[in-house]
């Protein structure tokens, strides 16, 4: 018991920024890092791109860090969409390239800002709900990923920062046992997973991939998902952790079998709002540092 208590109370939970500031960027990280130390939670994570520069400067990182060590916020791990628009599984080799340069800024941000782990999204085979996205097939998205990451893990070893792809709703790496074969030919220990249950709901049983990815999971995603006919969409993703599908009980005894010191972060994009409005929300922000708490 006393051991369990231990674990439990050294989970590490931390607040995405998109939830408080948005995809537009609407408040700075030295907002967002006041709203954590206010919240009495343990970390925030920031998303290059929006509401953090991807031009920023080992200065500005440096200042944003102080600021943050100041109020004893953590910063374990960033976040970005980039791979949604700039793809390193794109065929066309110019688009590559574009991901690749990303992506070493992106590591070099994270090393500045002492973050462990940066969230990396390849990009997709294709993606329903964007038309304009150029369809990959799962080859050359596998083939050109791997050639990628193969590229930049030397530099996440350089600066100690792990590169975890996370399992989103890109109709690649699909099942836990894809992605058992996908990691384990990676030879890095820089090289891992960013785990979200909700995400992995659509397709399958979230506590399945722990016991196949087992201590290649570098960090989760908090959020929840609701199943309808046999799968469901955007809308599934709701605004409360616990109502959905993901059974949280089942989850954490397993995943606490391999790691738990893990970052847990909130990713609450509420998109059952759609077509209104989905984020920044002041007051869900609160509700999700509370919620996280709880759970």
């Amino acid at each position: 018991a006393a051991e369990q208590k231990e674990n439990f109370m050294s989970r590490y939970i931390a607040l995405n920024y998109w939830v408080f500031g948005g995809y537009e960027g609407t408040r700075t990280p030295q907002e967002f890092i006041d709203f954590a130390a206010e919240k009495k939670i343990d970390g925030v994570e920031f998303t290059i791109g929006s509401g953090f520069s991807f031009d920023a400067s080992e200065k500005e990182c440096a200042a944003i860090r102080a600021h943050a060590e100041k109020k004893g916020v953590g910063m374990r791990t960033l976040c970005t969409d980039s791979g949604w628009k700039c793809p390193l599984t794109s065929p066309d080799p110019a688009v590559r390239e574009n991901a690749m340069e990303f992506a070493r800024k992106y590591l070099q941000i994270a090393n500045w800002l002492g973050a462990e782990t940066i969230l990396f999204v390849p990009g997709a085979t294709t993606v329903p709900w964007d038309d304009a996205f150029v369809k990959t097939s799962y080859k050359t998205a596998w083939e050109n990923t791997v050639a990628g990451l193969n590229e930049l893990i030397p530099l996440a070893e350089k600066l100690k920062v792990n590169i975890a792809v996370e399992n989103v709703w890109n109709r690649f790496l699909i099942s836990p046992m894809e992605w058992k074969f996908f990691l384990d030919q990676f030879q890095s220990e820089y090289l891992g997973m960013y785990f979200d249950p909700a995400n992995a709901c659509l397709t399958g049983m979230p506590e399945d991939y722990p016991e196949l990815v087992g201590d290649r999971i570098k960090a989760i995603h908090i959020k929840n998902f609701k199943r309808t006919d046999c799968g469901g969409g955007l809308h599934g993703f709701g605004e409360d952790i616990f109502d959905g599908d993901v059974n949280w009980k089942n989850f954490f005894a397993v995943m606490d079998q391999y790691n738990s010191t893990l970052p847990y972060t909130v990713e609450m994009v509420p998109y059952c709002r759609l077509p209104g409005p989905v984020v920044p929300d002041y007051d869900l922000s609160c509700r999700m540092t509370e919620q996280m708490k709880e759970l």
